[in-house]
């Protein structure tokens, strides 16, 4: 289930962004869930994160329709 989670997400993300070769995204399970990390070129951060937080949001809440309640996004940038 986590694998077509991280797979939605990279699809989603790449179609954002203008650069999408830099686009990495990966999950990790911890003791609170499942976390997907998106890792974007610096200049399509906000691309990504959107006005307001509308698209990060946006790409959150459809996350938690497909991965469950205990799946995490977080997006970051490749300076980081």
């Amino acid at each position: 289930m986590t694998d077509m989670v991280v797979d939605a997400v990279d699809h989603l993300v790449r179609g954002i962004v203008s650069d999408p070769d830099a686009v990495s995204v990966t999950s990790s399970g911890g003791r609170r869930g499942t976390v997907i990390r998106v890792a974007v070129a610096p200049d399509d951060l906000g691309r990504v994160i959107g006005r307001g937080g509308r698209t990060a949001s946006a790409i959150r809440t459809i996350v938690s329709a497909v991965g469950g309640p205990d799946v995490r996004v977080d997006v970051v940038d490749t300076d980081r």
